[in-house]
């Protein structure tokens, strides 16, 4: 049975009246382009019924996209420590070993360093220092006035200001072994554990002499982890902080973990052309563990709603994209419009529609290749 389209060209004018003139390629003009009036098909009602078109409201759809990335997990940076000596010193005894969970202050390693012998006893000489100027002092401010002249007491002030200077700077050093201010112990001194946390590796053996460049311990708190991945530029610049990502391992199958994305990197690797994001995860069972391979499939986008119509609403026009919107019974308008991303079965809309209009959907292809056709276009199906 042939199809009997009208296709009729309105150009309103400025008083409004409408003059037929013109092409399909010319309502079909870039989005944005007022100058061009819309399209008009006129279908003949007996027709209309055997082309069965369905039509869908335009709606607004979710723009966010999802993607897959790579990455691996590492430790927390701000719950990690690594632990090394301030001199030269020799190993006495081992106190923790890798795997051990420690407290914070926990003792690690025992060692023994001449330095640290040299400045306790240069902080006994600053104290007995700083005790005998501060009885000297005593003496003459008691006498001050007769025996005892006002510059020799001003002169004992000094020396004892000196003597306390000198005192706190010996402390601070024997602090700086680790030992606290204590002068007992000799040329021995202990090591700590600055965070609490698992040893996740030690560089040290008995009786070996170790030097400041050599980190002794690795801890990390492993309650909390960081998985780091990395995503090629053009997904780093739509994804955002804040968003949650699915996670899956390699080791464990089967399961799915969440985790927070709370850094997206400011540069662009030269050599993989990646930017490395950062998404923390939850280890509070502790069966995750840094080295650990993973895929983080992760939202893209704002997370605000576009403007979107099914695929196969959106016809390949002469000079660009066009929907057909439906008006009174038989007449479809054809509208011009900006075509934007690909979301699933769907086409987000940049211009030319709006929220709430309504769109051919099912016969939408059938309207635009009687349309070229009428229009001289010869029913191209491209």
């Amino acid at each position: 049975m042939s199809l009997l389209f009208l296709v009729l060209f309105q150009c309103a004018g400025p008083q409004g009246t409408g003059e037929a003139s013109g092409s399909l390629d010319q309502a079909a003009a870039v989005p944005g382009d007022e100058a061009v009036a819309p399209t008009e098909l006129v279908i003949d009602p007996a027709v209309l019924r055997d082309l069965r078109i369905t039509t869908s409201p335009v709606a607004t759809a979710s723009g966010d996209e999802g993607a897959s990335f790579l990455g691996e997990l590492v430790v927390d940076e701000n719950r990690y420590a690594e632990v090394g000596v301030p001199v030269a010193a020799r190993v006495r005894k081992l106190l923790a070993e890798p795997g051990d969970e420690v407290s914070a202050n926990a003792p690690l390693i025992e060692l023994e360093s001449a330095e640290l012998g040299q400045a306790r006893a240069a902080l006994l000489g600053a104290r007995a220092r700083v005790e005998q100027a501060t009885r000297s002092l005593e003496r003459k401010r008691a006498l001050a006035g007769g025996a005892v002249s006002t510059r020799e007491v001003e002169a004992t002030e000094g020396e004892l200001a000196a003597a306390t200077a000198d005192a706190s700077a010996a402390e601070a050093l024997v602090a700086s072994f680790g030992a606290g201010s204590q002068t007992s112990g000799g040329a021995a001194f202990t090591l700590r554990a600055p965070i609490a946390g698992v040893v996740l590796s030690r560089e040290a053996h008995q009786g070996e002499v170790v030097d400041p460049q050599r980190m002794l311990f690795r801890i990390a708190d492993l309650s909390h982890l960081w998985l780091v991945v990395h995503a090629f530029e053009r997904d780093a610049v739509r994804a955002r902080e804040g968003r949650t990502a699915d996670v899956t391992f390699a080791a464990l199958p089967n399961r799915t973990f969440q985790g927070a994305v709370t850094r997206v990197g400011r540069e662009v690797d030269p050599v993989s052309r990646t930017v490395p994001i950062r998404i923390e995860m939850d280890n509070a069972d502790g069966v995750l563990r840094p080295g650990m391979s993973a895929t983080a499939r992760m939202p893209l986008g704002s997370g605000e709603g576009v403007v979107a119509v099914p695929t196969i609403a959106i016809q390949r026009c002469e000079a660009g994209w066009c929907v057909f919107v439906p008006k009174e019974p038989g007449h479809f308008e054809v509208r011009p419009v900006g075509r934007g991303r690909d979301i699933g079965s769907q086409v987000e809309i940049l211009s030319g529609v709006q929220a709430g209009e309504t769109v051919a959907v099912d016969g939408a292809f059938l309207l635009r290749a009687e349309a070229f056709k009428q229009a001289g276009g010869g029913g191209d199906d491209d």
